[in-house]
Order: structure tokens, then sequence, then C-alpha cells
């Protein structure tokens, strides 16, 4: 399954939107033409791409945000509920002392003023009174936990109407680029296809790295996918079994080296499509198909982690993904499960 073509006002309008982001990745210049239709589109998808990806984490931090004060809020209106439970409890036990004091007070006869019967009605006095004051103290501890907890309650409620705000503001943002995003990657598909069609590669196109240091000599081909084909299964567009392992992701996503090597291969056209192929030390080869665009030239030396390529849907591919092969050469037909080889390196997919 292929994406829709672009007519070229839509591609004009999208290479104007680069002019946009200055200070974001960028293709490198080709002589005095400077950016062509081809690194254009692959620029404007990983610009895209990155701003999708802050939006994203935006919204993931405001929804567990939002997610918090309104548990906090529930949690305070039961608090609420009980103290004001305990408040008419208490309530009621301080109209129970009142009455008991009274009887006690009303009824005293001229008979209770003997010493013994005195110091025996003192005594009761001084018990009520010491429960008097101990039920009053919880009545205002009780009413000052419920002051707190009404305040408490309404400022939970106030930021989770702000954070509510703020999502909403987010989730049409997040549209917003998903729209963009998706017109960019019929572009740069198309751009491929065209490509594929007549096995004529365009060029590297030299997209700045991301700022990150990888604390393991091996990596995921890519990230945010989802395992499709395995290697060895059957299906219709593959004769003997397939010989890779295919991550589903969507077109323009960043492909990564798995490890440090030496690019061997970039060919264009075929069942591949569009293809690296990557020589690391010990003999092993890895191979990234079906790509939309190459970032790297025959004969590069790249690093683990390293962009290399933009996945897509050329050659025979019945949608974007990318399908990896772990080879013993650099040829076709000498692959081995991918799988198992990443696990053997500490890499599970």
């Amino acid at each position: 399954m292929r994406s829709s073509h672009c007519c070229p006002l839509v591609v004009s309008l999208l290479l104007g939107t680069v002019a946009v982001f200055p200070g974001r990745p960028a293709a490198a210049a080709d002589g005095a033409s400077g950016l062509d239709a081809a690194a254009g589109a692959s620029v404007l998808v990983a610009r895209l791409n990155d701003d999708a990806a802050v939006v994203a984490r935006q919204y993931e931090k405001v929804r567990r945000e939002s997610e918090t004060q309104r548990s906090i809020a529930s949690r305070d209106e039961k608090l609420l509920v009980r103290a004001r439970t305990v408040m008419t409890a208490l309530h009621k036990d301080l109209g129970r002392i009142a009455r008991a004091q009274y009887r006690q007070s009303g009824g005293v006869s001229y008979t209770s003023l003997l010493p013994d019967s005195t110091r025996e009605l003192m005594q009761t006095h001084n018990v009520l009174a010491r429960v008097d004051l101990a039920v009053a103290y919880a009545v205002a501890r009780s009413r000052q936990a419920e002051t707190r907890l009404t305040r408490e309650r309404t400022r939970a409620s106030a930021r989770w109407r702000a954070l509510q705000k703020q999502y909403g503001v987010l989730a049409t943002r997040n549209r917003t680029l998903q729209t963009k995003l998706d017109v960019a990657r019929a572009v740069l598909q198309r751009q491929a296809d065209a490509a594929a069609a007549t096995r004529t590669c365009r060029g590297a196109v030299h997209l700045q790295q991301p700022r990150r240091r990888f604390g393991h000599p091996w990596v995921t081909p890519v990230e945010g996918y989802r395992l499709s084909a395995g290697f060895g299964s059957g299906g219709s567009h593959w004769a003997r079994g397939h010989t890779g392992q295919d991550f589903a992701v969507p077109i323009g996503s960043p492909v990564r080296a798995v490890g440090a090597g030496q690019v061997v291969r970039v060919t264009c056209g075929g069942a591949f499509g569009m293809e690296v192929v990557i020589k690391h030390a010990g003999g092993f080869c890895t191979q990234y198909a079906h790509l939309a665009a190459v970032t790297v030239g025959q004969g590069d030396r790249v690093k683990a982690g390293q962009w290399i390529a933009q996945s897509g849907t050329t050659g025979n591919s019945t949608g974007p993904h990318l399908h990896f092969e772990v080879r013993s050469t650099p040829e076709f037909g000498s692959g081995v499960n991918p799988v198992p080889w990443l696990a053997a390196r500490g890499v599970k997919v």
C-alpha cells in the first residue's frame, strides 16, 4: 500500500515551510543550488517528526498531571465528607455533655452538700469538664481540617481545569502537526517512488544528527516500532521465506545504524527499493531496505545510533516499514535471524 501523490503546488508550499525553522535539522547544500525538492521533503519530515515528538511529550506530561490533580481533588472530597461526618458526631457529643452537666448541676439537693457528696459531685464535674474540653478541642481541629481540605480541593480543581484547557490546546496542535506530517510524508514517498522506479539514487540527504550518546555499542534500527513480518515467515512476497525482520514505522521515521561500521552499498530500485548495507567488525553486515531517503553515502563510516536513512515503502512493500537483515556477507541469501543476533549483543526487540 503506497502513499498518495501530491501536486507540485503542495510541494512548493512544503518547501516554503522549511525556511520557517532555521535552527532545526537542515540538509547540506548541493553546490550553489541549495535545498532541492528531495532534500526539502526529507528535512521537512524530520522537522515535523521532531515537533510532533515534542508536542507528544508535553501532551503526555499534561495528561499525567491532569490525572494527578483530579485524583487529589477526588481524594480531598472524600476526606471532606469524612471530616463533616466527624464534625456532626462531635457536635452531638457536645450536646450530650451539656445535657449531662445540666442534669448534674440542676438536680443537686441540700443533702448532697455533705462533705463526701460534695467531693463526689466535684469529681463528676471535673470529669465532664475534661471531656467537654477534649471534645471542644477535637471540634476545633476538625473544623481546621475541613477548612484546609476545602481550600486544597478548590485549588486542585482549579489546577485540573487549567490543565484540561492546556490539554485541549496541545491536542489541537498535535492534530495540526499530524496533518502537515501526513502531507509531507506523501511528498517524500512520491519522490522516493520516482527514484526507485528509475533506479537512480538521489544522493545522501545530510540531516543534523540528534545530540544523543548511546551507552551501548548496539541499538535497535528504529524507535517507536511494531514488529511485523519475522525472519523465515511465509508470504506471497517472498519466494523462499522472509529474509529479515520487519519494523512497522511511519514513512520518514529515522533509521539508525545498529552498530559502528562502514557503508558498503547504497542502491535504489528492485525488490528492496532504496537500501543501505553496512559492514561491521567481525564480518557481519546489516541491511536496511524499503527506504524513502538515505542520509549516508557508500564508503561512509557510521557510529551506533547514527541516522543513516528515513523509512518508507519503496520496492516490494505492502506498507510503511523498515526491512532489516543481518547477513554473513554483503550479498542477499546469507541472512541470519536478526532477533537472536541482536539479543546476543544486548539488544531486545
